[in-house]
């Protein structure tokens, strides 16, 4: 089995690409203190759409979905899930809101990991919740006409107990025995926690709650108000090829860490500049509810829809969006393209 020294990784990974994105992010948080010091109140409809989207995406990336009205009543917890899909979705809902409260109390132990992943199936009726894979597994992918290929073999399931132990082990013992930055620790974590696939299923969704935990964990906690899931899923074309190429050579202790750890600092820092738009958005004072709407579409480049409008004004209605859309579009500040659940908006360039 093979060994996990995240101390050894350390010269290699300091690429000015990467270095690059570590001094964004740690002035992005500093930026993150003061908004939740003075925002209290936009931070919280934040909260409520990241829950939902978060929810949503994760579950999207591995083909679990129900529609968009039966998502949100389960995330509010005002429905009971009725079908698998939403059973499951129900399941992640819970682990979120477990580790958006109680991160300081999760610690990183293989006993934790399998807490969560009990959690996350207990409304699904299954015996794999809670429990390490008990039969190998590969990570494959289908070709058109439906044929499977080995994109990787994971570690094998007699072997998975103790290589998790050592995993934790290994990140435990970097984080608190060394300087060594944790956000070049925690992509490198997900990965090998990957790259054993300790789940019979569930790996996926799992990775991305550690992810979540990990980063709240070292206090970079912007992924409770702008949703990591939705970012990484707007972009799992990127992340599986990084995954990919990172694993590349993983059993013999030779891969690259760099193409995935690039990826999710890339996606760390795309959600603290989400984070400051929204919050400004938010809290403009003096600002009326149609001009809020006005200056997201202005300060948005390319195509938006409504639903994205609404998801950066949460506070804003349904009624309210969509009129201040027609007064624009009839001022010809902004243009109208596509019909019906395609539509979108752009702002009108042409008159500035």
């Amino acid at each position: 089995m093979r060994s996990f020294n995240y101390e050894k990784q350390w010269n290699d990974l300091m690429t000015p690409e990467i270095v690059s994105l570590l001094t964004s992010i740690h002035e992005f948080k500093g930026q993150q203190a003061l908004f939740m010091e003075s925002k209290s109140d936009t931070l919280t409809q934040l909260m409520e759409v990241a829950k939902i989207q978060s929810t949503d995406a994760s579950n999207r990336i591995e083909g679990i979905h129900t529609s968009n009205d039966r998502l949100k009543k389960i995330v509010m917890d005002k429905t009971m899930p009725k079908t698998r899909n939403e059973r499951e979705i129900a399941g992640y809902r819970d682990v979120l809101t477990t580790i958006h409260e109680s991160y300081d109390y999760l610690p990183v132990k293989s006993s934790i990991m399998l807490q969560l992943h009990r959690d996350l199936y207990k409304f699904a009726g299954s015996s794999i919740g809670g429990n390490f894979k008990v039969g190998d597994n590969i990570i494959g992918e289908y070709d058109d006409e439906g044929n499977e290929t080995v994109r990787f073999k994971p570690v094998s399931a007699w072997e998975t107990p103790s290589a998790i132990d050592e995993l934790c082990k290994a990140y435990e013992k970097t984080i608190h025995n060394t300087t060594m930055d944790p956000l070049l620790v925690i992509p490198m974590f997900i990965l090998d926690f990957l790259c054993i696939h300790p789940f019979s299923d569930g790996n996926g969704r799992m990775s991305r709650l550690l992810t979540l935990l990990l980063l709240y964990r070292n206090d970079y906690i912007v992924g409770k108000y702008i949703s990591i899931e939705k970012l990484i899923n707007d972009s799992k074309d990127t992340y599986y090829e990084t995954l990919q190429k990172s694993s590349a050579g993983w059993h013999e202790e030779n891969n690259d860490y760099k193409p995935f750890l690039e990826y999710l600092l890339g996606v760390i820092v795309a959600a603290y500049r989400e984070f400051a738009s929204r919050v400004f958005i938010l809290s403009s004072s003096g600002m009326s509810k149609p001009e809020r709407i006005r200056e997201v579409i202005k300060n948005h480049l390319g195509k938006i829809t409504k639903s994205e409008i609404m998801e950066r004004c949460p506070d804003i209605s349904q009624t309210t969006v969509q009129r201040t859309l027609k007064d624009l579009q009839n001022s010809n500040e902004i243009i109208k393209i596509g019909d019906g659940r395609y539509t979108t908006y752009v702002w009108n360039r042409e008159n500035e």
